[in-house]
């Protein structure tokens, strides 16, 4: 007789075949061995398929499904639909977990009666392993009022927390709610998805625990720009409504400061990536992307605002690059740029 399932573990897979058995085997060998692996398989063109079965030959807890390319958001709906343990969690098939990662995270939600257990991500960011946290109590029931007041706002101003492979979801509250990841949004559907959860929640948790490791496979960030709008994105994200179950409409004040501050703080996040030095892209295309960019009526918009909410958290560096930003002055945000960037490299060689 089959043990009840205590997780389901849902790992979207699309051609990634070069990690996924670093992945798989990161997840047989996990210490809570009343699991599910729910692999959907979105139609893979490589060898993805073959491994995931060589592996089901070994461990019947493995679950394949296969289906015609619909992308991610899809996938983890399909795996959803499939679940059948009391929590979900999820798994990108080019990461790896810590072989204890998901007893840690049940035993704790099933203590506290927790509706979201969230916990740390460690990732590699120009070379260098960064571990994100939120900035919540440790180990502590945070309730409806803390999500409304903290956490979903969080949500609304950061991209921190937008991941859904370092939490635990309670499998019944999706059921209730049919909760599912919007499909036809090209970006910031993870974080959709956990604010549809959380406004449902009567409680969620965090765990200053990191068993999740996040693996930079596809190009890193400065590669990217040359196939990504990062800025279309982050317009197309500014200008999306917010489910009305999430935020009412009284709140409306509230959302704009949320989303000036969140585009402001991407704003200043594509300044240093495109003008970070760049063999593959000229410096006049980043340039010029840089310069269209600063001429956008939501930045003009936003930057009040966020100067206002930020005052006394900005430093001298951020000043000058805010100040820039509303003068348009492309070149003057290269120059701080590339100062910032050889003062950094001065006093790492000093250490």
């Amino acid at each position: 007789m089959r043990e009840k399932v205590k997780v389901s573990i849902i790992i979207p897979v699309f051609n990634a075949e070069k990690f996924i058995s670093f992945c798989i085997e990161s997840l047989i060998k996990q210490t809570l061995r009343e699991c599910e692996f729910i692999f959907i398989n979105d139609g893979s063109s490589d060898k993805s398929k073959y491994l995931i079965e060589e592996y089901r030959k070994l461990d019947p807890r493995i679950i394949l499904y296969n289906q015609n390319n619909q992308g991610v958001s899809a996938a983890r709906n399909e795996g959803l639909r499939r679940a059948s343990g009391s929590y979900v969690g999820f798994v990108d098939a080019d990461d790896f977990v810590e072989i204890d990662m998901f007893e840690k995270l049940y035993n704790v939600a099933i203590s506290q009666n927790s509706d979201l257990l969230m916990s740390n991500l460690e990732c590699e960011i120009e070379g260098h392993k960064v571990v994100i946290s939120p900035p919540f109590p440790d180990n502590k029931i945070l309730d409806e009022e803390f999500i409304q007041d903290e956490v979903l706002p969080y949500y609304l101003m950061t991209d921190d927390l937008n991941s859904t492979c370092n939490k635990l979801y309670r499998k019944e509250l999706i059921d209730k709610y049919n909760l599912e990841f919007p499909v036809k949004v090209a970006l910031g559907e993870d974080s959709l998805f956990n604010m549809s959860f959380l406004s449902r929640a009567s409680n969620c948790l965090y765990l200053n625990y990191t068993g999740y490791h996040y693996r930079e496979v596809k190009g890193s960030a400065t590669r990217n720009i040359i196939e990504k709008d990062y800025f279309k994105n982050a317009i197309e994200v500014y200008k999306r409504e917010i489910p009305k179950e999430i935020f009412n409409e009284g709140d409306f004040g509230k959302l704009k400061k949320y989303k000036a501050i969140k585009l402001i703080e991407s704003v200043l996040s594509y300044i240093h990536l495109y003008f970070s030095p760049n063999t593959e892209i000229s410096f006049i295309k980043r340039y010029y992307y840089i310069k269209r960019m600063l001429k956008n009526d939501s930045i003009k918009n936003s930057l009040l605002i966020y100067k206002d909410e930020k005052k006394l958290e900005i430093g001298r560096y951020e000043k000058i690059l805010l100040t820039f930003i509303k003068l348009n002055f492309t070149l003057g945000l290269y120059g701080i740029t590339a100062y910032s960037r050889f003062r950094n490299r001065k006093l790492e060689l000093i250490k």
